[in-house]
């Protein structure tokens, strides 16, 4: 038989022979796949950091609101007991004067408590939006030609 009768292409109408670079193998492919839900994981990772930073971010300020309000209460309601103490030893007894401006002060005191621990409530230690895009990729990754 000649050379040319085994050849594929010598024969009319044998489709041209295949090169290895058409189509890649099922290992590349797999590669590929892993590869790419590697970095698909890392893009979440990253995201989940960066929203936690600011969850972070948003209770460090609302603590330290709470820790100011209370020092500034603390200040106020000392030095302004003695002066109005003093003040209201006119008209009453020196022991229910300072009764009555601690009462005030109290008050004051709950109001801020009240004011920053709502605050506290706003932040969500959970990254909303990193669980939602995890919840879409595995949707995605159970039905991916959806």
């Amino acid at each position: 038989m000649p050379a040319d009768a085994r050849s594929p292409r010598s024969r009319p109408g044998a489709p041209p022979p295949e090169s290895p670079q058409e189509e890649p193998s099922l290992g590349q492919l797999v590669s590929e796949v892993t590869s790419d839900v590697q970095q698909l994981f890392r893009k979440e990772l990253e995201l989940a950091k960066a929203e936690l930073r600011q969850e972070v971010a948003k209770t460090g300020k609302a603590a330290g609101m709470l820790g100011g309000a209370g020092f500034a209460g603390f200040m106020v309601a000392v030095l302004a007991s003695l002066a109005a103490v003093f003040g209201l030893d006119a008209v009453m007894p020196l022991g229910w004067a300072a009764l009555v401006i601690a009462a005030a002060w109290a008050a004051a005191g709950a109001v801020l408590y009240v004011l920053g621990r709502k605050r506290l409530r706003s932040v969500s230690p959970v990254p909303e939006r990193t669980v939602e895009t995890l919840k879409e990729d595995a949707q995605w990754a159970r039905h991916p030609t959806k």
